[in-house]
């Protein structure tokens, strides 16, 4: 699975400052993991905007270029991985809307159900689009709303026609503006910096640049960013909220604070769980490597088994490996992951992972381990089993292509080939998180969305918009 985007938004409160680009791209560099395709910053000095912008990672891409170019106190950045649209330098974000002497610029993490209607709408109209990304909607809609009104008027009827996930810093001209949806699929979050304020998707990029976590974002929530100073302004409720659960499960990085949970203590619960779920006498416990770790220490705290790597991850491959035919991909999991027989041969191993997609990646690494000599695996998975797709801003799988989605457990376990199978259930990952299942989006999970997608069931959720 692959999350869609991080985002990170910076206003400094001296607009003589023009330092504002190279906090943006240390920010990035912390939110690497939730994209490597592209990523772009974008900074206004307060007349005019300069980017740079390119596919690859964070210091791939820069180092092409001259941060010291970037001139400007108040900026915006992305990483990005598509959901939604191809993977082409035109999909690169920010994106850039010049219109009436004016310069748009948005960074977006999140997707949009709505997104092919309301291109259509556009297209009716005559307009032609530049780009295949569902971003490039939202900068329309924002245009043709600032044509007629001020910044906060635009953006309440942009959230009014907006449909899905979306957390967003907006630059227009030198006033940043960020927006959580009403549900906060996504996360973000608010904190300070010496000379000014920071905007990012998670705490860690707050920290990487010597800043203090102020708070989340709320779900609804408008925050503009002028002349030194920040309004917030609450333009929409929900009797319930539809956080991600899979920002705990898997995409955030476990150093990060997201809607007041630290992250790495949730999954030390989950791996605490687990072991009151599906206890297993073994000899040690293994993670694979990196998303397992945490359970694999929770798990081996509760039980009292040796925490002990039985696999070492190859921290230098790229999601871009070339893997055309069968013995590519059984070669790729091989250059990703390498066992350390001496620590597994002859014994009942626990492997630790976060989930099980479509098991192809599970079994060949079962069987890597059978191959150096246990006696048995056992598989524990930090998630309950993944029966239903995304459509909220997760590259994760279609409805056939997921296994769980039409095996049993005990067929899941013949797929991967292991002695025994225990996934968390839903109410322990519900507990072990510390949100109520109502305030979190369980859709993958239980197949019960929170909005209208077609063709799936909808757990609908009481919108208040008399604040708009």
């Amino acid at each position: 699975m692959r999350e869609s985007c991080g985002v990170v938004g910076l206003a400094l409160t001296d607009r003589e400052s023009d330092k504002a680009a190279l906090p943006i791209y240390y920010s990035l560099y912390a939110l690497q993991h939730r994209g490597q395709e592209s990523t772009g910053i974008t900074v206004h000095d307060g007349k005019s905007a300069q980017t740079q912008k390119g596919m690859g990672l964070v210091p791939d891409v820069f180092k092409k270029y001259n941060l010291k170019d970037l001139k400007g106190f108040v900026g915006i950045g992305h990483v990005r991985y598509s959901t939604t649209g191809d993977s082409t330098i035109e999909n690169t974000q920010p994106l850039i809307v010049n219109f009436m002497d004016r310069t748009i610029a948005i960074a977006h993490n999140g997707n949009l159900v709505n997104s092919s209607e309301l291109r259509y709408e556009f297209e009716a109209e005559g307009q032609i689009f530049l780009t295949s990304s569902d971003t490039e909607v939202i900068a329309r809609l924002l245009v043709k709303e600032l044509i007629k009104t001020d910044i906060l008027g635009a953006i309440k009827e942009l959230m009014r026609r907006l449909e899905g996930s979306y957390s967003l810093t907006i630059l227009v001209d030198d006033i940043l503006v960020v927006v959580r949806d009403p549900l906060g699929f996504k996360p973000l979050c608010l904190g300070e910096v010496d000379g000014g304020y920071v905007v990012a998707s998670e705490s860690v990029a707050i920290d990487t640049i010597g800043g203090t976590l102020i708070r989340d974002v709320r779900p609804g929530e408008v925050i503009i960013f002028k002349d030194g100073r920040y309004h917030s302004h609450q333009l929409s409720k929900t009797r319930n909220t539809a956080k991600c659960v899979f920002e705990y499960i898997y995409f955030a990085r476990p150093d990060s604070i997201i809607d007041s949970k630290l992250v790495y203590q949730v999954r030390i619960r989950i791996g605490e769980r687990l072991v009151d779920e599906h206890p297993v006498n073994a000899d040690i416990i293994s993670p694979i490597p990196d998303s397992g770790i945490t359970f694999g220490i929770g798990y081996s705290k509760k039980s009292g088994i040796d925490y002990m790597e039985g696999l070492m991850k190859n921290r230098y491959i790229g999601r871009t490996f070339i893997m055309p035919d069968q013995n590519m991909r059984e070669t790729a999991v091989k250059l990703k992951l390498n066992t350390i027989p001496q620590n597994i041969k002859d014994k009942s191993v626990i492997l630790m992972d976060d989930s099980i997609v479509r098991g192809t990646t599970s079994r060949r690494i079962v069987d890597m381990v059978r191959k150096a000599g246990a006696k048995e695996v056992h598989v524990r998975i930090g998630s309950p089993p993944i029966v239903a797709p995304c459509y909220m801003g997760i590259d994760m799988a279609t409805r056939e292509e997921l296994v769980a989605a039409h095996k049993t457990v005990a067929g899941v376990e013949a797929v991967i080939n292991a002695d025994s199978l225990g996934y968390i259930s839903v109410e322990g990952l519900v507990d072990a998180v510390g949100i109520p299942a109502d305030d979190l989006c369980l859709a993958c999970l239980t197949g019960v969305y929170p909005i209208e997608v077609p063709g799936e069931i909808c757990k609908r959720h009481q919108m208040t918009l008399s604040q708009f």
